[in-house]
Formats: C-alpha cells, structure tokens, sequence
C-alpha cells in the first residue's frame, strides 16, 4: 500500500524529471500526478509515476517516468465491449527505455527482470528507446518496459485509455493496478 509519504516523495521525484526533460507542467498538473505501484510492496522496481494531459474517447495523451531500474509490468490492453483495444506509442524523451513485446528476443537484454518474477515477464523481443525515438504498439499486444540507469522520461500517444481493462501477466495484479493475494 502506497503511503503518503511515498506518494510525495515519488511525485516530487517525477516532476525533477519533468524538469530534467524539459517539459514544462503547471502547477495543477504537477498536482495530478499519479503513482502506480501495483500493490507489490516494491514500488522501486515494479511501478511509475505518470501524468494524463488529455484521455477521450478518440484520443489519449500521458507524460509517464520511471525511474532508475523502475519496471512497468507486463501487460496488454485488450478489447473493451466490442471496442478495439488501445494502441500506443511511446516516445523516448529523456534517459534510455528497454522496451519488451511479443516476438523472439537474442537472448541478452539491457533490462534487469525484479528478482522471483521472471516468470511473469514474457515477451523477449527488445526495443532500446533513446531521446527523439519512438515505438508503436499495437492493440491486445502483452508488452512491458523498464527505464535505464538514469531513469526516463516516455510520452505516450494513444487511443482512449481504458487501463482498468488491462491484463497483467501477473496473477496477482488486477486491471485496477489492485494486489490479490496470492
């Protein structure tokens, strides 16, 4: 469970990034800055800091940061009520982004998989994201990422963003982010 203070500390942490970045946001939006945590108690390594400009229902717009070693589980977003899934692109705008999909990976990866759950990080196939770089990923695709050694900064353009419809690889995280117990 996400504590205040953790709240504070990891949402004073992403606007230094916003920064770092050179994305300017106001002060209502550094207000609504978000934290993910996922329930799993290690919001180090598992979880991100992210910020909704716009989410309709033709488009979305997030600024999204993880930072040093921070993962994004994996995941797919799925179709919703007879609606196609959500299809997104990340754009790389600070720091160095492994980005992992569907598809045969080399073997080697720059990413570091958090310790005791391997197995619920699947996809091999590898896109390392540099500033300016940018990756689309298609809808109802399991995909998961994690930032470099300095932490990173990935704006994301999507369609309407239904993320309580996700599914996780995981078993224990629900599509509300929420922990089950195992």
């Amino acid at each position: 469970m996400l504590t205040r203070e953790d709240y504070i500390k990891y949402t004073a942490e992403a606007a230094k990034y916003f920064e770092k970045a050179g994305i300017a946001i106001t002060e209502e939006e550094r207000a609504r800055i978000e934290v993910a945590e996922y329930e799993l108690g290690c919001i180090d390594k598992v979880g991100l800091e992210l910020l909704v400009y716009v989410n309709t229902d033709r488009c979305c717009a997030k600024e999204l940061v993880l930072l040093p070693g921070q993962t994004c589980p994996e995941h797919r977003h799925p179709e919703v009520n007879g609606k196609v899934g959500k299809e997104e692109t990340f754009r790389c705008r600070y720091g160095e982004v492994y980005l992992y999909v569907d598809g045969e990976g080399d073997g080697v990866t720059k990413a570091k998989i958090p310790e005791g759950m391997e197995k619920y990080f699947t996809c091999k196939k590898e896109i390392i994201l540099k500033p300016g770089e940018q990756y689309t990923i298609m809808p109802d695709t399991f995909h998961w990422f994690q930032a470099g050694p300095d932490g990173a900064v990935v704006s994301e353009f999507s369609t309407k963003s239904r993320d309580e419809y996700d599914i996780y690889t995981d078993p224990r995280i629900d599509a509300a982010g929420k922990r089950h117990a195992d």
